[in-house]
C-alpha cells in the first residue's frame, strides 16, 4: 500500500466528513487563506480551506509520520517474509533435479503453504494499516471539528464550511469569509500546549 494512497484516502475522509458536518449545521475543518475574517455580525457562515490546513496543522504532520511509520513497520515484516519464500523457491528450483518425486511433492506442498501464509499476512497487514490510518484519520477530524465547534461559538459563526480545490462545498467564498488562517493558529498553539 503506497503512502499517498492512504493519505489522499485520509485527507478525502476528513473533507467528505467536513462537508457532511457541514450539511448538517456542524462545524467542520477547511483550508487557510490569509485575509482576515470578517465579524460574525456581518457574516454567520464562513469557510476554512481544508487543503492549507492539512497540509500546514503540526497535528496532521505528525499523524502522517505515524502513518508512514506504521507502514514501513508492518510492511517490512511482511517484505522480510517475501523475501524468505523467494529464496526458498528459488533453492527449491536449484536442487529439484536432484530430488525423488516424494521429496519435490513434499517441498512443493510446504511452498504452496507458504505462499498462502504470504498472502494472508500480506492481506492482514494491509487491513492493519487501513484501520490504523482510519483511526489516525477520525482522531484528526475530531480534533478539527471539536475546536470549530467552540470556534465557532466564540466568534458568533453559525456555520463553518469547507472549501478544497476541485473538491468543494464552497465554489467561490469571499477571502472576507476564509478564517483558515486563524484557525491553523489557533489549531497549532493548541497542539503545541497538548504535546508539552
Amino acid at each position: 500500500m503506497k503512502t499517498n494512497s492512504i493519505l489522499s484516502k485520509i485527507s478525502l475522509a476528513v473533507l467528505v466528513a467536513g462537508t457532511l458536518a457541514a450539511c448538517n449545521n456542524k462545524p467542520a475543518a477547511t483550508t487557510a487563506a490569509t485575509a482576515t475574517p470578517q465579524s460574525a455580525d456581518s457574516n454567520p457562515i464562513v469557510y476554512v480551506n481544508t487543503d492549507t490546513l492539512l497540509t500546514n496543522y503540526e497535528y496532521s504532520k505528525d499523524m502522517r509520520k505515524r502513518v508512514e511509520d506504521k507502514q514501513k513497520s508492518v510492511g517490512g515484516t511482511v517484505q522480510s517474509q517475501l523475501y524468505a519464500l523467494q529464496r526458498e523457491g528459488a533453492d527449491y528450483q536449484k536442487s529439484a533435479a536432484t530430488m525423488s518425486a516424494d521429496e519435490r511433492q513434499k517441498t512443493e506442498a510446504r511452498l504452496q503453504r507458504e505462499s498462502q501464509d504470504y498472502q494472508k499476512a500480506q492481506q492482514s497487514a494491509s487491513a492493519d494499516i487501513q484501520n490504523f490510518a482510519n483511526d489516525e484519520s477520525q482522531k484528526q477530524y475530531d480534533k478539527i471539528a471539536n475546536f470549530l465547534k467552540d470556534y465557532a461559538k466564540e466568534k458568533g459563526y453559525k456555520m463553518i464550511l469547507t472549501y478544497a480545490r476541485g473538491n468543494s462545498a464552497v465554489l467561490y467564498g469571499d477571502k472576507g469569509l476564509d478564517i483558515t488562517a486563524d484557525v491553523l493558529k489557533r489549531l497549532n498553539d493548541a497542539y503545541a500546549k497538548d504535546k508539552k
